[in-house]
C-alpha cells in the first residue's frame, strides 16, 4: 500500500488561491452591496387603491413624458449607425475566434487570423480615438468607419465648411496612415 503524498504541487497552490479570491470577492460583494438602500419610484403613487373614484367625463390629461420626447432622425440615424457597426464587428471577432478556434488550421494560417484580429482590434481603437477627437472640436455628433485603406467620417452639424472638413481631415490623418485622398466626410443636418 502506498503512503499518501504530502508534496504539495503548483496545481494544488493555484487552486487554492484561487478559490480564497473567489471566497474574497464573494463577501466583497455581498458587504458592500447589502449598504445599499433601495429607493422608491414613481409607480408606488400610481397605484390605484379599491374603491378610488374616477371621473368619466373629464377630459383626460396629457402624458408629460411623450409630449417631452421628440423624434430626432439625425439622432436615430447616429444611434442605427453605431448598432450596425457594433453588430458587423462583433460578427468579425467571433468569425476570427471561430478560425483560431477551428484546431483545423496551420501555423501559417493561425499567424494570419491573429494578425487580421490585431488589425482589427487597431481599426476599433482608431475609430474610437478619431469620434472623441471630433466631438472635442464641437460637434453635436459623429461615426467613422475605418478600413484598410479608406476613412468615411458622418458628421452632425448644421453646416460644413472647408474649414472644419480640414479640421476632421486633419484628426483622421494623425491617428491612421490613409491618405487625404480616400477620406469622405459627409454631413446629416
Amino acid at each position: 500500500m502506498k503512503k499518501p503524498s504530502i508534496i504539495i504541487g503548483k496545481r494544488q497552490i493555484i487552486l487554492t488561491c484561487l478559490t480564497a479570491m473567489l471566497a474574497v470577492a464573494v463577501y466583497i460583494n455581498y458587504s458592500l452591496s447589502r449598504t445599499e438602500q433601495l429607493t422608491p419610484t414613481a409607480e408606488l403613487d400610481t397605484v390605484s387603491h379599491y374603491g378610488d373614484t374616477e371621473f368619466v367625463n373629464a377630459e383626460p390629461e396629457e402624458q408629460p413624458v411623450a409630449a417631452a420626447v421628440e423624434a430626432d432622425p439625425a439622432a436615430d440615424y447616429f444611434a442605427q449607425a453605431r448598432l450596425e457597426k457594433t453588430v458587423s464587428r462583433d460578427e468579425a471577432v467571433q468569425t476570427l475566434q471561430m478560425i483560431m478556434g477551428g484546431g483545423d488550421i496551420t501555423g501559417d494560417e493561425a499567424v494570419t487570423t491573429a494578425l487580421d484580429a490585431v488589425a482589427l482590434s487597431g481599426l476599433i481603437e482608431s475609430e474610437g480615438n478619431i469620434e472623441s477627437l471630433i466631438r472635442s472640436q464641437g460637434f453635436e455628433d459623429c461615426v467613422v468607419y475605418l478600413d484598410g485603406d479608406s476613412a468615411k467620417v458622418v458628421v452632425r452639424t448644421n453646416g460644413l465648411d472647408a474649414s472644419d472638413a480640414a479640421l476632421i481631415k486633419d484628426i483622421v490623418l494623425s491617428e491612421t496612415e490613409i491618405s487625404s485622398e480616400n477620406i469622405r466626410i459627409f454631413e446629416v443636418k
